[in-house]
């Protein structure tokens, strides 16, 4: 990237998970959501911040899902249509970041992240579960977050490093592909997910085989 095209955003908080509770569902009883921001400087390895905790593995964390990050904007816009104050980590976020909208960023872009040498790399949407919608006690609230795309970001680590609020974020590079976590979310424009594939190496299995199966449903003629 030329100095004139790099984005730079902001860690506003780094958060990691504060007490486990009752998830309200069967599939998995216990769940991490209850996220609160930290104070100090947290290491964040391969896996995802030191203090952090997934319940529902299958879903949650992992390599290609080590981070969450969720834009501040888009936060204050679902707290102003609720009516209510939804505090930093409500959405489960390990970091509430600004200036990068979270869920236009292209799969595959990578962050710079403080003066640590914490590298990170954009991995695809965060699918809203029934969890979500028994913490966030709103009607239809996973249908509502599906339905307005703004999932922000799942990240994998690329080189491990510390992350703090107050942290730069800084845009390094970004692949031509140009699909966006929104455009995976929501399978628009299969041509261009045809392309990721053949281009972005070390994508995540489970985002291969969803653009794998929007490009079928293109070629049947199946929207």
């Amino acid at each position: 990237m030329n100095a004139a095209d790099i984005r730079l955003g902001r860690v506003d908080a780094v958060c990691v998970v504060h007490s486990i509770r009752d998830s309200g569902t069967r599939r998995v009883p216990v769940t991490g959501i209850d996220k609160r921001p930290v104070a100090e400087p947290v290491h964040v390895g391969t896996l995802g911040l030191t203090g952090d905790r997934q319940c529902d593995t299958e879903h949650h964390g992992g390599r290609f899902k080590a981070v969450y990050a969720y834009d501040e904007d888009e936060a204050q816009r679902w707290a102003s249509e609720l009516g209510r104050d939804l505090p930093v980590g409500w959405f489960g976020e390990n970091l509430r970041s600004s200036g990068i909208p979270t869920s236009d960023a292209v799969i595959g872009e990578r962050w710079r992240v403080g003066t640590g040498g914490l590298l990170l790399e954009v991995t695809g949407p965060r699918t809203p579960c029934a969890t979500f919608g028994v913490w966030a006690a709103e009607p239809r609230w996973v249908a509502r977050f599906t339905r307005r795309g703004d999932t922000g970001a799942y990240l994998k680590v690329v080189t491990e490093g510390p992350v703090a609020a107050g942290d730069t974020i800084e845009v390094v590079s970004v692949p031509e592909h140009g699909v966006t976590v929104r455009d995976m979310f929501t399978g628009r424009d299969p041509e261009r997910l045809a392309v990721m594939l053949e281009q972005q190496d070390d994508l995540s299995p489970r985002i291969i085989e969803k653009a794998r199966n929007r490009i079928a449903r293109q070629v049947q003629g199946v929207t």
